[in-house]
């Protein structure tokens, strides 16, 4: 298992940990944090395999297209929404969007652990 790989396992791992505590402003910032690490270790994840397969990408969307391609990324479009998710979050602070990238998150849990799956 890769560092990044090792790192995506246990920043996963926190996301969970988050996302089953009550849910408090604290609480939802925290996973949604914790969500961005998931997500930024995923891409990169996906860009260390095609590199090692001789593939190259160079952004989150690149990589997320290729791994759909090599199957590593089972859902493409949910991936996609998570990209989106994680621009909003890092970009821009509001309640509402707060709120509605919190109640996804439990979604994507199983699309990171299906990710590790696929490329370890």
């Amino acid at each position: 298992m890769t560092t990044r790989i090792l790192s995506l396992s246990t920043a996963l791992q926190r996301l969970k940990e988050a996302l089953s505590a009550p849910e408090t402003d604290l609480s939802r910032d925290a996973a949604i944090q914790r969500f961005e690490f998931c997500f930024e270790l995923s891409w990169k994840a996906i860009q260390e395999k095609c590199r090692s397969e001789g593939l190259d990408c160079y952004s989150p969307k690149s990589c997320i297209k290729l791994g759909f391609k090599n199957q590593w990324v089972t859902e493409e479009i949910a991936w996609v929404t998570m990209l989106e998710d994680r621009n909003r979050t890092s970009h821009t602070y509001d309640e509402v969007l707060a709120a509605a990238v919190y109640s996804r998150l439990p979604n994507y849990v199983p699309l990171f652990q299906s990710l590790i799956e696929q490329i370890q």
